[in-house]
């Protein structure tokens, strides 16, 4: 009999599994074998910190973050007083992997199948890798932190089934040295309706290597094409190509996250990805960390609504941010004039230094009334075609 079961090892189960490992309960780890996700792979200097990343796992440090707007101006953004780190997720969740079965968390290889209660107790059932079998695990809890098609909330959890997300699509690459439209020190944003109607492209360094994709919300968008043209423009449509890689970003966090039974979700089966900027991987170990929080919780005093704290202590600590993040998408992603208009404001000093603050510290910087004072103005001055977009 396990206390928790957590389904996935990703950031967000292989932190959950990690943490329970630690505080002494009986923990399984379900994870499908060689399964990437798509992801730039940028992590803030508060992940690292928080949650004790080693530096072997930075392949590149960033110091600069690019962007371009659909008429192809360039603003480039200092990351003042650090970096952010770029990891390659391949190597990534493995090393998260490894350290919570380090840590004691009995480390599964399979596929999730469904949760039968024949007597009242959860018993998960899974797809055994290696032997092909169907297996059963009794426990008392289960987390599950399966992807943003979370077959656990589907099942399981209210809301679980209509998530609305993104389709992200990567291509990793051979990095060229350094030329007039690369910088391996630099992450370049691409706010461009030929690119993404609706998001965004991205170029990120990962040392030897380099991120190049997308995403969009609508279905008659290209991925490949769309990557293929920001590669050419880019000037990396000739870089050998290593792997291609999609999947699903959801893009705003459900309203439930338990089932006030047993089941408590995590990471992208919870939907706390941010909008805006589809980072994941810090909110991702975040969500994992309070499911733990809340399922030790409910093992020790026996309520089960115990498991609602996963929810309330993300929201507590980044609902905010979350919110100023929707607005901002709904406000500048929809059109290409609105995405002028963004790049446009991102000049601003203030604009760029409460960015980054916030984006390193993961809170909202409440140190500058005025400078947010002074953004709030521009940016209603933007929105209401007050100004013209500024040129370089």
């Amino acid at each position: 009999m396990y206390d928790v079961v957590v389904v996935g090892g990703g950031p967000s189960g292989a932190t959950a599994a990690e943490d329970l490992a630690r505080s002494g309960h009986k923990v399984a780890m379900i994870d499908r074998d060689g399964r990437i996700k798509p992801c730039g792979g940028a992590i803030p200097p508060r992940l690292i910190a928080d949650f004790h990343i080693p530096d072997d796992q930075l392949c590149a440090r960033v110091t600069t973050a690019r962007m371009i707007s659909p008429t192809g101006r360039m603003v480039d953004i200092p990351i003042e007083n650090g970096f952010v780190g770029m990891v390659n997720r391949e190597d990534f969740d493995e090393f998260l992997r490894v350290r919570a079965a380090d840590a004691g968390a009995d480390r599964l290889t399979g596929t999730f199948l469904r949760i039968d209660r024949p007597d009242g107790t959860p018993k998960v059932i899974y797809r055994d890798k290696a032997s092909g079998e169907e297996r059963a695990l009794d426990t008392r809890l289960v987390i599950g932190a399966d992807g943003a098609r979370s077959n656990v909330a589907r099942a399981e959890v209210p809301g679980g089934d209509r998530i609305p997300y993104v389709i992200a699509y990567h291509e990793i690459i051979e990095a060229p040295e350094a030329t007039a439209t690369y910088d391996p020190g630099r992450c370049d944003v691409i706010y461009d309706g030929r690119i993404s109607p609706d998001f965004y492209g991205w170029v990120f360094p990962h040392g030897k290597s380099a991120s190049v994709g997308m995403g969009s919300m609508v279905r008659e968008v290209d991925l490949k094409q769309a990557t293929a043209d920001l590669r050419a423009a880019s000037g990396l449509a000739d870089c050998k190509t290593i792997r291609r890689e999609g999947a699903p970003i959801p893009l705003k966090p459900l309203d439930c996250w338990d089932n006030g039974r047993d089941v408590v979700l995590a990471g992208d089966a919870a939907g706390v990805v941010a909008p805006s900027s589809g980072e994941g991987i810090y909110y991702a170990m975040v969500g994992g960390q309070v499911a733990a929080a809340a399922a030790s919780a409910c093992l020790t005093t026996g309520r089960v609504r115990d498991l609602k704290l996963a929810r309330q202590l993300f929201m507590r600590e980044h609902k905010m941010v979350f919110r100023v993040l929707a607005s901002m998408q709904n406000a500048y992603y929809k059109s290409d004039d609105r995405r002028e208009r963004f790049v446009s404001l991102c000049h601003d000093v203030d604009v760029q230094r409460l960015t980054f603050e916030a984006y390193m510290n993961k809170k909202l910087v409440r140190a500058r009334p005025m400078a947010h004072l002074r953004i709030g103005l521009k940016n209603l001055a933007h929105l209401m075609r007050l100004v013209a977009p500024e040129h370089i």
